[in-house]
């Protein structure tokens, strides 16, 4: 990992920056309010939602979890600016080495296919599609307006 960046948990007070993260990175959507995407985490395993930051600023995103069968990431942003810097390289190799201390045998993602830059950049880090359909229940709205909160 290079020296210039280190990686750490969350903290509630990068919340606005790493919301602007999640924005500037297309991964928010009316319908998921970030926030409370947030707050969700932070209830469950904070520990496994890292940062990294450079100049005292979170610049990087992963939010990983663990089931008990399988692990998650969601989440993976990096600052524009920083891309092919290694952050998200080594917040992908901090998660699935907290996930192995857990006992995690095998690690999921999702990505929309018109990402081909991030599906690129998952399997050179070895990871490979798996011939699943992904399925999905909204149990709770957020928003069912789409108008996302203020906060």
């Amino acid at each position: 990992m290079p020296s210039r960046f280190a990686i750490r948990p969350f903290e509630t007070h990068d919340t606005e920056a790493v919301v602007a993260l999640w924005r500037s990175a297309g991964l928010t959507r009316p319908w998921n309010d970030p926030y409370l995407d947030i707050q969700r985490k932070l209830d469950e395993d904070p520990a496994l939602f890292l940062i990294t930051e450079c100049e005292g600023r979170p610049v990087a995103s992963a939010m990983f979890g663990y089931d008990g069968h399988r692990g998650w990431l969601y989440y993976l942003a990096v600052e524009p600016s920083l891309r092919g810097r290694g952050h998200a390289r080594a917040l992908i190799e901090e998660g699935e080495r907290l996930l192995l201390e857990r006992g995690c045998p095998k690690l999921h993602l999702m990505v929309r296919r018109e990402n081909a830059q991030v599906i690129e950049l998952y399997r050179h880090l070895g990871y490979a599609e798996v011939e699943t359909v992904t399925l999905g229940k909204r149990l709770i709205e957020d928003d069912p307006t789409g108008v996302p909160s203020t906060h």
